[in-house]
Parts: structure tokens; C-alpha cells; sequence
């Protein structure tokens, strides 16, 4: 899940057993430094409870659903998967090391099989056992739930036969409790596997998990943290796992435990309020960004101390539904790029955002900097006056954070100058991806998203975003509806194949491809803005690149 940041990615595959290009390693070597409960509160801080606000509510609070930056931050710390990221900034934080696995799979029928053993021991926070067999069981719910994390397991042997039938288990996958060992065979080889296995979606769960939304009452975890209450829309809590200190700490030892023994997380819309609270210290750490009319202020006053920035690896863009009129038409969306000025949306961020007009971000493998369609207004408006579409009506989609809403008037006075008549439509933030990501949702024309890697892989920007595969009923990735034959072909291959120069080359050329065809009107990469109190230690704290800032890292000075 580039899991999508309020958008998705998400808000939020593998580069196989290979490590990041020197590219990625780079870009990110100068990041920074990174139930049934007790009730949200406006208490100060106190030693052994964090404060934190979020702008808005996790698309989901259950680790099978949520495909948005929000819900992976939020959950990382309490559900681990087979394998898992370094707790560390920077490159370092890209890499894969063992979670609830022993170790790394052993991969062998030409990398179509691997093969992994359970920890002995492990606990989930209500004391029940983990078992090998829970993670089929946690592949399985992923399909009957119609997760947007699916696709990434679709490739199991089985898993297509499950997904139509929802009875008769995954055949691919084989599991013994008494050993804790886990095989699974692959219908063919999938370069992204390795990273797609630390994704929260096979973060393994009890076998007898409810398949239904859980959000409301989170399943049990293995993490630091557990869930120990949640009012969906507007707070959650955590307290440490009892078990965390008993069993799964000394076994996960590369996992950090946490200082606070809990965490009040309470939902502030107004990111002026949020910002207010922090700088009197009755809140810790605001999750949202900054307002962007302020960060340059906060930037002067707190920068290094208090306000922390980590360059990301994300795109934000409009996209376009290319099954319907008018964006059926390939020169209504060429006229749309051309159209969009991402100096415009620069200045709508404030400064938080750079320009791009591509599907690669930068430090990303595969990306080579390319304009296709430098800005050209009146250039947009002469083709469509020549294509002439019979639809002009169209709705224009966005959230209701306040640079997102923004971002989506704009968009909707340009389409409208360039002869389209455009309706502007803002959702709240918490179920935005949700009402766009379901295909029956009517008057799905055009709009706003953000994609966030779900793991550092080029693949991760085609296949869920641009793959006419993955283009589902619900939790759809595929905004667009983008299916291009020779570019699915393309997108498939690639996915076999493990990331090298020759790989990053052909990534190169489908990202061009892609933006030939138009589905998308990218405008901007963003960074990761940190805004904490004055009482947290920001040389303690670590914002991963994959999944943002570490609740167990939070400390005071």
C-alpha cells in the first residue's frame, strides 16, 4: 500500500534480496533523526503518558483494511509481521530483517517457494499463542474482506480460486504448529514478495479473527502496543502489550519497546488548534503536517528542535476515470496535464511540496526526471475545444484537509478554464479513499490522491495504482481505472523480475509510457513534516520511511 497520506496509501513488493539502489540510499541519507479503555483527555503531558493528534481518523484501525499513512503509523507498533523494517531513519529504514520469522525465507524452486519458521513462543497481547497456521488464516481475511491488500497476494497458489470462492483455504500455503513452519509456493516468481511479507497485512492475526471491520474493537497483536480502545472518528488508546515484556520483548529484541506505558490519540480537524496545543506542550506530537501558511514561522522558531523534516517517497496527483467520457478521450487528458501548473500547487503547500509531472518520485530506482507536459494553458484549452467532447460535466474529488481542498479548488477553476464544467465534491478526510475507492460510488470523473510506497520498490507505483488487474470493486488503488494491455504486460513481467540496472531502466520507460497515456496529472513530491512538544527528545525519535513517525521511539528530553 503506497499507502496514500488521507488519499491511498496509501495513503501508504520487494526489491527481492537485493538492497536499495544507491539512488534510494541517497535520497534518504539525509532524513531526520527518527478493549475497552481509559477515556482522551486534555491532561499536560506526564511521564508515562504521550499525547498525540491526528487530523483525522485512520481510513481503518484494523491491519487487513487500512491502506493510508495514517492507519500504517498507527498500527505499526502493535501488529508485527513474518518480516519487518529496521526501526531506523534514513536508508536504514528500508531494510528488511526478520519480524516474527526466525529469520530471512529460505527461497528455492526459482524463487517460487519460501520457507519461514516461527519464533517459538510468541504471545498475542490477550495471551493466546501464536501459530503457523494463523498467517493462512490472516492471507484468507485479507480476501474475504475485499482488502485493498490482496493483490499482493494473489500469486500464492490458490489465492485466485479463494478470492472467487471465499471457502477451502489457500492450497499454497502449507503450516505446522508444532514446528512453526511456514511454506509458500508462488505461481510464479514475484520480485516484490520478500517486502510485500512485511506489509501489515500479513501481520498475523489469531485464525479465529473476525472477518468483518474490526476498527471499532481491534484483533490482538504482537507489538509493544495494544489497542485498548477506539470510537472510530474520533480517538483511540494504547497500552503496552502484557505480554510484550514476558514473552514477545526478549524474542523481538530489535523491535524498540516504548517508553510511555500509554498513548492518548485524539482526532483535531483544525491543524491550527493542533499546532497551538503543541507549542504550550498539552500535546506531544501532532501527526498532520503543519498549516502550510505556517511552516516557514514554525520552520525559523523549532527546526531541528521541535520540527523535524524527512524527505519522503511519495506522489501526489489528480487522477482521471479513463472508462468514461470525457476522460475516455486521450487528448482531454493530455489537455488536463498540460493544464495543471505544479508552481501552483507548490504555493498551495507552502513550500512543503516539489513540483514533479511523473509517476516516480525521486530516490525512488527507475526514476529519470522527464516534462511531458510543461504548463501550457492556452495550449489545454485548444485541445479540447478540438476534441470537442460531448460530456463536460464532470465532479471533481478531494478531502477536506485544508492544502488537499485547496489543491482540489484549484484544480476544478483550471478545468474550468480549459472549457470543462467542472463540480467540486469534498469528502471528510477520514473516508475519503474509502467512497473513491468504491467503483459503485457514482460520478467517480476526476480527482484528488497521494500514493505513499507501501514498501520501496518501483512495482509499488505501477501495480496498485496502474494495472488493470488491480482495478477492484472496493478498497480500489486504481483510481483511474488505467488498463492499458502493453502496459500490463509490462507491469506483470517486471514483477518477476529481480530489481537490477536493466529493471531500473525499463521502470524508466514505463513511467514515460504511462504519462503518454495520461491517466494521471502528477504535481508534486512531498516531506514529512514532525512537529513535537518542547518535552520530547527529537534525537531519540525516528521517522521511518515506510511507515513515518515510531510511536515506541517517543521520549522525553
Amino acid at each position: 500500500m503506497a499507502r496514500t497520506k488521507t488519499g491511498r496509501r496509501l495513503w501508504r513488493g520487494t526489491f527481492g534480496r537485493t538492497l536499495l539502489a544507491a539512488s534510494v540510499i541517497v535520497g534518504l541519507a539525509s532524513a531526520a533523526a527518527g478493549c475497552g479503555g481509559s477515556s482522551i483527555t486534555d491532561s499536560s503531558p506526564s511521564s508515562s503518558t504521550l499525547q498525540v493528534t491526528y487530523a483525522s481518523f485512520p481510513d481503518y484501525l484494523d491491519p487487513s483494511l487500512s491502506y493510508t499513512i495514517e492507519g500504517l503509523s498507527a498500527m505499526w507498533e502493535t501488529y508485527v509481521p513474518l518480516l519487518t523494517y529496521q526501526h531506523k531513519d534514513g536508508a536504514a529504514g528500508t531494510e528488511l530483517m526478520p519480524g516474527l520469522a526466525r529469520s530471512m525465507p529460505q527461497v528455492s524452486d526459482g524463487d517460487r517457494t519460501y520457507t519461514l519458521y516461527l519464533r517459538k513462543g510468541l504471545k498475542y497481547s490477550d495471551g493466546t499463542s501464536v501459530r503457523a497456521s494463523d498467517f493462512p488464516a490472516t492471507i484468507e481475511r485479507l480476501f474475504v474482506v475485499n482488502s485493498p491488500g490482496s493483490p499482493f497476494f494473489t500469486d500464492i497458489v490458490g489465492a485466485e480460486k479463494f478470492a472467487k470462492t471465499k471457502e477451502g483455504g489457500i492450497a499454497g500455503i502449507e503450516t505446522d504448529d508444532k514446528t512453526g513452519r511456514i511454506v509458500i509456493h508462488l505461481v510464479k516468481p514475484r520480485s516484490t514478495f520478500l517486502n510485500e511479507l512485511a506489509t501489515l497485512f500479513a501481520a498475523p492475526l489469531p485464525a479465529d479473527t473476525q472477518r468483518k471491520d474490526l476498527s471499532a474493537d481491534p484483533p490482538p497483536g504482537t507489538g509493544p502496543y495494544v489497542i485498548a480502545s477506539s470510537k472510530p472518528g474520533d480517538a483511540w488508546t494504547y497500552k503496552r502489550n502484557p505480554e510484550w515484556a514476558k514473552v514477545n520483548g526478549p524474542r523481538l529484541s530489535r523491535i524498540p519497546g516504548g517508553y510511555y506505558d500509554n498513548i492518548d490519540v485524539k482526532v483535531i480537524r483544525n491543524a491550527e488548534t493542533a499546532v497551538n496545543e503543541v507549542i504550550k506542550g498539552k500535546v506531544d506530537w501532532m501527526e498532520e503536517p503543519p498549516p502550510a501558511d505556517r511552516f516557514q514561522e514554525l520552520s525559523d522558531r523549532y527546526e531541528g528542535t521541535q520540527l523535524l523534516v524527512t524527505p519522503q517517497i511519495d506522489v501526489y496527483y489528480f487522477w482521471m476515470n479513463t472508462k468514461q467520457a470525457p476522460f475516455d478521450d486521450l487528448k482531454v487528458r493530455q489537455a488536463v496535464d498540460y493544464a495543471v501548473d505544479p508552481a501552483a500547487l507548490e504555493r498551495i503547500y507552502g513550500g512543503m511540496l516539489k513540483g514533479v509531472q511523473q509517476v516516480l518520485p525521486e530516490a525512488m530506482p527507475g526514476h529519470k526526471t522527464f516534462e511531458l507536459y510543461p504548463h501550457n494553458l492556452q495550449k489545454a484549452r485548444e485541445m479540447i475545444a478540438a476534441a470537442d467532447p460531448a460530456e463536460r460535466k464532470v465532479t471533481v474529488w478531494t478531502n477536506d484537509y485544508p492544502a488537499n481542498r485547496q489543491a482540489g479548488e484549484y484544480y476544478e477553476d483550471v478545468l474550468r478554464k480549459i472549457g470543462l464544467q467542472p463540480t467540486l465534491k469534498v469528502i471528510s478526510t477520514d473516508n475519503y479513499t474509502t467512497l473513491i475507492g468504491n467503483k459503485s460510488t457514482p460520478d467517480l470523473d476526476t480527482g484528488w490522491a497521494a500514493w505513499y510506497m507501501d514498501y520501496p520498490h518501483p512495482n509499488d507505483y505501477f501495480a496498485p495504482q496502474l494495472s488493470g488487474e488491480n482495478i477492484l470493486p472496493t478498497g480500489n488503488s486504481n483510481y483511474s481505472q488505467f488498463s492499458d494491455p502493453a502496459i500490463n504486460r509490462k507491469i506483470a513481467r517486471l514483477g518477476t523480475e529481480q530489481l537490477g540496472p536493466k529493471q531500473e531502466a525499463e521502470y524508466a520507460e514505463l513511467d514515460r509510457e504511462v504519462m503518454e497515456q495520461a491517466p494521471w496529472a502528477p504535481f508534486g513530491t512531498t516531506e514529512m513534516i514532525t512537529f513535537i512538544s518542547s518535552s520530547i527528545d527529537p534525537e531519540k525519535l525516528v521517522v521511518s520511511p515506510v511507515y513515518g513517525q515510531d510511536i515506541a521511539t517517543f521520549q522525553p528530553h
